[in-house]
């Protein structure tokens, strides 16, 4: 029986409208505006790319820098909505997009777990019972009552990746997380990863690192100056994009 689509992308095209120049002050971005003096470009970061994913792939969207990977994984999370085209998404999602962004510096670890459970849509007393978790799986037993804002970037990307992860979600979006951290650590991630996806977790993955992307995906989304260039099986575009 075919596996259902859990992810439609269809025909989504996203602009942003960016300044030519540069101000020293909102004041004079106003002042500016106001005396048309500001010149806006249009840049189309996604242009007409679909494609779909099935319950249970691991696909991962490739390409270099300003091909359009994140802000594709934006939309699909519901951060960003896209000027054309429609994204449909079935299931909930942990989004592993910019780490730390749902962290308020000045609470500490511990608090932190409670506001980004309740940010996941979590109750306190589930997040009562993930908190041992969090703490084991982060390795920052001796750090929860410390504020945030004196973590490394390392801590607080170990922390967020083991928020996220409690649980089994529909779909996991992880952009760039694993390349944050020791190797030791970035091996326990790719477990827990493989673990979510041998329990039916549907994964969305972008890495600098193609071998990693090969290694946990088996699907492939290429973009190109934000257009979809190849979709299909990971091994043979991983191959093709290496050799590109």
């Amino acid at each position: 029986m075919d596996r259902p689509i859990i992810i439609e992308v269809d025909h989504v095209s996203m602009k942003f409208n960016l300044s030519s120049e540069k101000f020293d002050s909102f004041k004079e971005y106003v002042i500016k505006s106001i005396k048309g003096q500001v010149s806006i470009e249009e840049f189309w970061a996604l242009n007409d790319v679909s494609f779909k994913v099935h319950k249970g792939d691991s696909v991962g969207l490739i390409g270099l820098n300003g091909s359009g990977k994140s802000t594709m994984l934006k939309t699909i999370a519901g951060v960003l909505k896209p000027t054309k085209g429609k994204v449909k998404v079935i299931g909930t999602i942990a989004p592993l997009i910019e780490l730390g962004a749902g962290f308020d510096m000045d609470l500490t670890a511990r608090e932190n777990v409670f506001l980004n459970g309740a940010l996941l849509g979590y109750t306190r007393t589930e997040m009562q019972g993930y908190y041992n978790d969090v703490v084991e799986f982060s390795e920052l037993a001796n750090f929860m009552d410390v504020p945030v804002k004196n973590f490394s970037s390392g801590m607080v990307s170990r922390l967020a990746f083991a928020i996220a992860t409690i649980g089994i979600p529909d779909i996991l979006i992880v952009d760039e997380v694993l390349s944050v951290g020791d190797f030791r650590f970035q091996e326990k991630c790719e477990k827990r990863i493989q673990n979510m996806k041998d329990k039916g977790t549907t994964i969305l993955f972008v890495s600098h690192s193609i071998d990693q992307v090969q290694k946990i995906c088996n699907k492939i989304v290429w973009l190109s100056h934000g257009t979809v260039k190849r979709f299909g099986d990971a091994e043979t575009i991983c191959n093709e994009y290496r050799n590109s």
